[in-house]
C-alpha cells in the first residue's frame, strides 16, 4: 500500500513502534483480561459482585488521579537533560513487572492483585507522558502528523496479534482457565517489554534543559512560572480544552460501546469479535487521516473527526439492530485513531521544543480528566430518558463545543509566537 511505503528513519520507527509494544496493555488487561478474572478473584474471597465492582472503579480513579497530579511535575522534570529516557523506563517497568507480577498471585488474593493494576497503570500512563513528547525528538514539525498517523495505527494492530492468539488459546487449548489467564499477563509484559527496546536504542532526548541547582525544586519553580505566563501560550492552553471536550466525547463512545451492545441485545461473544473489527478499520484510517492531513491540513482534519462523531452520535438514535450496531462501530473506527493521533502531532506543533515534557504532562491531564464528563453525562441522559442511545446523542454538545473552540486555534511554524 502506497501509504505504508519505508520512507522513515530507524528513529521514526522505533518510536512509532512503542505504539505497537504499549497498547497490547490497553486491550488485554485493562479492557479483556483484568476485569474479569478480578471479578473471578474477588469471588473466590468472598468479595461481592457489587463490592468488587466498585473496588476496580476505584483502582481506576486512583491510578488516574495519580498520574493527573504528578503529570505536570513529571513532565517539567523530565525536559531537563538526560532525565526524560530513564522517567520514561521506570515508568515502562513498573507497568510491566506489576503485570508480570499477577502470574504469581494466589486466587483469593483480590487486594494485592488490585494494587499491582493501580501500579501497572501509573507505570502505563506515566511512561506515555515521557513517549508522547519524544516525538520531538525524532521527527520535523511538517512530519509530525504522518509519524503520529501510523504511530496510532501500529498501536492498533500491535494490541490485535497477542489478543487474537490469548483467544485461541482460550478457545482451543483446554487449559485451566485461571492459567490461560496468566499466560495473558505472561504475553502481554512479554509484549510490551520487547518491542520498546528500539525505543530504548535509538530514541534519544536532543530537545532539553540545562540545570543548576536541585532538579525537583526547579522543576516547581519553573511549573509555577509556566503557570503564572498561560497567557503567553494562550493557543497551547486554547488547544487543551477543546481537546478536553471532543476527545471526553470519544473515550466515552469507546468505553460505553459494549454496554450499549449488550442492552440491544448483542451477545458477549459477538461484541469481542466487533472490538476485533474497529481495531482492523482504525489501522488504515489513522495512517490515512495522516495523509489526508498532509493535503487539507491539521486541523481541517481534526474537524472531519470532530464531524464523523457527530454523525455518529445522530445516527445512535435509531440504532436497534446489530446491523445499525456494526455500521456505527465501523464509523467509529474510522474516525477513532486518527482524531487522536493528530491532536497528538498538533498538540506538538504548537508548544515550545525545550518544554515539550512539561506541556505533555498538562495535555495528559487534561485527557484524563476528561473521562469524567462524558461517562457521567451519558449516565445521566440515559437514567433520565430510560434510553442509553439518548446517553449516545448527548454527547454531541462536547463534540460541538470542542470543534468551536478549536476552530480559534491557530498553527504557525516552531518560532513563531503567536
Amino acid at each position: 500500500m502506497k501509504f505504508l511505503k519505508l520512507d522513515y528513519t530507524k528513529e521514526e520507527w522505533a518510536w512509532m513502534l512503542q505504539d505497537w509494544a504499549n497498547s497490547v496493555y490497553s486491550l488485554m488487561i485493562v479492557t479483556a483480561i483484568f476485569p474479569l478474572f478480578f471479578k473471578d478473584v474477588a469471588t473466590n474471597a468472598g468479595i461481592s459482585s457489587v463490592n468488587s465492582t466498585a473496588y476496580l472503579g476505584y483502582a481506576n480513579s486512583i491510578s488516574t488521579l495519580i498520574v493527573s497530579i504528578l503529570a505536570p511535575v513529571l513532565g517539567a522534570l523530565a525536559d531537563y537533560k538526560g532525565m526524560r529516557n530513564p522517567m520514561f523506563t521506570i515508568g515502562t517497568l513498573m507497568g510491566v513487572l506489576s503485570v508480570w507480577g499477577m502470574i504469581f498471585l494466589n486466587e483469593d488474593q483480590w487486594l494485592i492483585l488490585l494494587v499491582f493494576y493501580t501500579i501497572s497503570g501509573i507505570g502505563y500512563s506515566a511512561s506515555n507522558i515521557f513517549y508522547d513528547s519524544s516525538i520531538m525528538d525524532v521527527t520535523t514539525f511538517k512530519r509530525m502528523d504522518k509519524v503520529s498517523s501510523l504511530g496510532y495505527g501500529l498501536g492498533y494492530i500491535g494490541s490485535t496479534i497477542p489478543f487474537i492468539i490469548f483467544m485461541a488459546i482460550m478457545f482451543y487449548s483446554g487449559l485451566d482457565s485461571t492459567l490461560i489467564v496468566k499466560i495473558g499477563f505472561f504475553m502481554t509484559g512479554l509484549w510490551w517489554f520487547i518491542f520498546t527496546i528500539p525505543y530504548w536504542k535509538h530514541v534519544k532526548q536532543t530537545t532539553y534543559r540545562e540545570h543548576e541547582g536541585v532538579l525537583i525544586v526547579e522543576s516547581f519553580k519553573r511549573l509555577f512560572t509556566t503557570l503564572q505566563k498561560i497567557g503567553q501560550h494562550k493557543q497551547v492552553f486554547l488547544f487543551l480544552i477543546a481537546y478536553f471536550f471532543y476527545i471526553d466525547g470519544v473515550g466515552t463512545i469507546f468505553k460505553m460501546a459494549t454496554a450499549i451492545g449488550s442492552d440491544i441485545g448483542i451477545s458477549d461473544s459477538m461484541l469481542i469479535g466487533i472490538l476485533l473489527m474497529v481495531q482492523f478499520v482504525a489501522f488504515p484510517f489513522s495512517i490515512i487521516y495522516g495523509r489526508i492531513s498532509k493535503r487539507i491540513g491539521n486541523k481541517k482534519t481534526l474537524f472531519l473527526g470532530i464531524f464523523t462523531y457527530i454523525l455518529i452520535c445522530v445516527m445512535a438514535l435509531t440504532v436497534q439492530t446489530m446491523d445499525k450496531f456494526i455500521i456505527l462501530t465501523i464509523l467509529v473506527g474510522t474516525a477513532q485513531g486518527g482524531i487522536q493521533a493528530l491532536s497528538r502531532s498538533m498538540f506538538g506543533q504548537i508548544i515550545p521544543e525545550e518544554q515539550s515534557n512539561e506541556f505533555f504532562g498538562f495535555y495528559n491531564v487534561f485527557g484524563k480528566f476528561s473521562s469524567i464528563l462524558g461517562t457521567t453525562l451519558v449516565g445521566l441522559t440515559a437514567q433520565y430518558t430510560g434510553n442509553s442511545l439518548d446517553g449516545v446523542f448527548s454527547l454531541i454538545f462536547l463534540f460541538l463545543i470542542g470543534a468551536f473552540l478549536l476552530y480559534f486555534v491557530k498553527v504557525e511554524p516552531k518560532g513563531q509566537e503567536i
